[in-house]
């Protein structure tokens, strides 16, 4: 017999809202003078976002590193008005998790540094709404998805039994390690396929 889920815990950017990584950087580029193309490298291609994600670094010397990368002050206010432009709130997805949110534990788990979950209220008003202060970023737990330290310390967090939760993400290997640490896992392809998945599980 299937174990009962009693929590849903969902990925953020891909799921729940739209990412615009082009946005980000074109946003933060303006602000600081620099290209488009200069803003890539210093927060992907120099790896300062992967390390800022897994908590290797907190959000202070993520923002100076960044500065130095793009040799001018970033500040956080410029930071979190250039993350605030990457993000559309998924209205369908989120009217899902509302409708579960009535009869289950909910959360989300996300490949993010503190910056982005302790700016929740402004980066994403409808998320921050919805899942109030159960939005986790990985960095929290030194490890970023797909490794299994950042799933199984989230539900620790939380005090659930991965058995008993079902891990929703667009992204494949996301998924794949949700499952390899012991939780259910679905992967998102679009709001109406979620739907039907869930009305399956008997989830809404």
């Amino acid at each position: 017999m299937t174990a009962p889920i009693t929590l849903v815990l969902f990925d953020m950017e891909g799921v729940l809202t739209h990412y615009d990584r082009a946005a980000r950087a074109e946003h933060l580029a303006a602000t600081t003078g620099r290209s488009p193309e200069q803003v890539r490298h210093a927060i992907w291609g120099s790896g300062l976002e992967a390390r800022a994600d897994a908590g290797e670094i907190g959000d202070d010397e993520y923002l100076s590193e960044l500065g130095q990368l793009l040799g001018c002050h970033v500040g956080r206010a410029d930071w979190l008005a250039s993350r605030r432009a990457s993000i559309t709130p998924n209205a369908e997805t989120l009217a899902l998790a509302a409708r579960l949110s009535g009869r289950h534990r909910i959360a989300i788990l996300t490949n993010n540094c503190r910056l982005v979950t302790d700016h929740i209220d402004y980066l994403n008003p409808a998320v921050a709404r919805l899942f109030g202060r159960h939005v986790y970023p990985s960095a929290a737990f030194g490890a970023t998805k797909p490794d299994a330290q950042a799933y199984l310390g989230c539900i620790g967090q939380l005090g659930c039994d991965a058995s008993h939760t079902l891990f929703i993400d667009d992204t494949e290997a996301n998924v794949d390690g949700a499952i390899d640490a012991g939780l259910l896992g679905y992967r998102f392809v679009g709001a109406d396929a979620l739907s039907g998945d869930l009305v399956r599980r008997q989830l809404i």
